[in-house]
């Protein structure tokens, strides 16, 4: 990535002598540029001023010198106006000149609207943004099938405007985040109200991330087997771009979109199959609320306890003040620091009588003094090891029930997998087991918006089944037999695909 480089002048206006005064002429003119008036004369920016409260008065000798000075740092340019009659040589002089925005004053003035919107914005962790992304993937994927170019090139607008939001709305979150996480000096009570909000919050946000993450990582994977590079072509031909400099402006535009894409694929689904940044984002989420709950412990037990430990040596301060006997003292000292006597006098040398009696300390051999007796006082007593619980016959159980689970699991998916779309009343009659699947595939199709044309998808935690369910054309009733009852509802027309399948199926297309 190529460093960034900002023109030295560029941002100049914004703490020069005079800033306010440029600040607001560069607000007059995005403001008349907002109602396409894209040159100003002096009478015309001195009436904007006004507008946008610039109340002070203003001489035209101090008008005409900010521009000038504008200019130098090239954000207003200067033409001629020779299109209007001008009846004396004042007014010839007087509204001849023309000012207007070059490039960068508007790329400068939009940097600094754009700062002052960072300030005051607030990041969120929004679930129907991501939503919103997914819903926006199965328009585009209908629409690739039998919609028009414009209606692409709308929806994939709308798609990298979601992802945008998305990105900007993490940045922010994360750094109020860990700003949240290093503020200690704020009131207690406030401390411990945002924080426990906040972890409610992330705790919501973590809820069905995995299936929301899993279901945007399908979609673009179909997208990807219609062909990005056609997807963005057919989207170039609905923008319908101008060509206003000279240049075709669709390899560009081209370039920006294939970008937009890596971006989206480095999110939900990575080329280079490293962990994507939404599943980064559960991390950081996880962390930080192992960390708030932490502070928030902190904060509740410095809260309970009575006194501190500062006050604590105050208060021992004070009993040293009024305890009258010297031996009281000495007590109290031991009492409080429990600094007695040592805990290995009672050692000996291993073979006491190659030591003499009357041998100084430091010219004795050392004593070995073991680490419990230094940190509790208390001698070691060895006894016979603990037996050790033989679990191997557990873990043999664990692992035979959890392969039967597995293999369960997957012989209902395989006599769900209905390879085609089928009447639900063709199941007839279902093992209670395997109607239980079928129902939970049901409600998670049911429970997503339907599609433009009226279908409704929805797919298991882990992704690797798939439903896509439509509604019956005639309004029959199906009914389903199970060893528990019987199961009556609209005779939908579904299309469950197990992993298995789908793979089977890329690996055709593909040969």
């Amino acid at each position: 990535m190529d460093p960034i480089r900002v023109p030295p002048e560029m941002f100049r206006f914004t703490t020069a002598d005079r800033s306010g005064l440029y600040v607001s002429v560069l607000h007059a003119f995005g403001e008349a540029n907002e109602r396409l008036e894209t040159a100003l004369g002096i009478d015309d920016l001195r009436a904007r001023m006004r507008s946008i409260g610039w109340l002070e008065p203003l001489e035209d000798d101090d008008l005409i010198a900010a521009l000038d000075q504008l200019r130098t740092w090239n954000l207003v340019d200067v033409i001629q106006n020779h299109s209007e009659n001008y009846r004396t040589a004042s007014e010839y002089e007087r509204r001849n000149l023309q000012y207007s925005l070059t490039r960068q004053g508007e790329a400068a003035f939009a940097g600094v609207l754009h700062a002052i919107s960072m300030l005051a914005s607030t990041g969120a962790l929004q679930t129907a943004v991501l939503d919103a992304i997914a819903d926006r993937l199965g328009d585009l994927l209908s629409e690739l099938e039998s919609g028009t170019d414009r209606r692409v090139f709308s929806i994939l607008s709308e798609l990298e405007s979601h992802l945008e939001a998305l990105r900007g709305n993490t940045k922010r979150f994360n750094g109020e985040l860990q700003r949240l996480l290093r503020a200690d000096n704020a009131d207690l009570a406030v401390f411990h109200e945002v924080k426990a909000a906040t972890v409610a919050y992330l705790q919501e946000f973590l809820g069905n991330l995995d299936h929301r993450r899993h279901t945007i990582a399908a979609r673009v994977r179909a997208a990807e087997d219609y062909g990005v590079t056609l997807l963005h072509h057919r989207a170039l031909l609905g923008a319908e771009l101008p060509q206003l400099s000279g240049a075709d402006p669709g390899a560009a535009w081209l370039e920006h979109r294939r970008a937009r894409w890596d971006g989206l694929r480095a999110w939900f689904l990575p080329l280079d199959g490293s962990v994507p940044r939404v599943e980064q984002l559960a991390q950081v989420g996880r962390r930080a609320i192992i960390t708030l709950l932490q502070v928030l412990d902190r904060v509740t037990e410095s809260k309970r306890r009575s006194s501190s430990a500062v006050a604590d040596f105050r208060e021992l301060a004070r009993w040293f003040t009024v305890v009258p006997d010297q031996d009281d003292l000495h007590r109290l000292w031991s009492t409080a620091f429990g600094l007695s006597a040592a805990r290995h006098a009672h050692l000996a040398h291993p073979d006491p009588e190659l030591v003499s009696s009357t041998a100084s300390w430091k010219e004795s051999p050392p004593v070995e003094v073991s680490a419990l007796l230094r940190s509790s006082g208390r001698t070691e007593r060895f006894s016979r090891t603990g037996r050790v619980r033989d679990v191997t016959a557990i873990k043999a159980e664990r692992a035979r029930r959890a392969a039967q689970e597995r293999a369960e699991l997957q012989a209902a998916w395989d006599m769900l997998d209905t390879g085609g779309a089928v009447r639900l009343s063709g199941f007839g009659h279902l093992d209670y087991g395997v109607f239980e699947r079928l129902l939970d595939l049901l409600g998670r199709a049911l429970g997503n918006a339907p599609e433009v044309n009226g279908a409704r998808r929805g797919s298991t935690t882990d992704g690797r089944v798939e439903i896509v369910l439509r509604p019956p054309p005639d309004g029959a009733i199906a009914e389903l037999k199970t060893p528990r009852g019987v199961f009556r509802g609209p005779d939908y027309l579904l299309e469950i695909v197990t992993a298995a399948r789908h793979n089977l199926r890329a690996s055709g297309d593909r040969s």
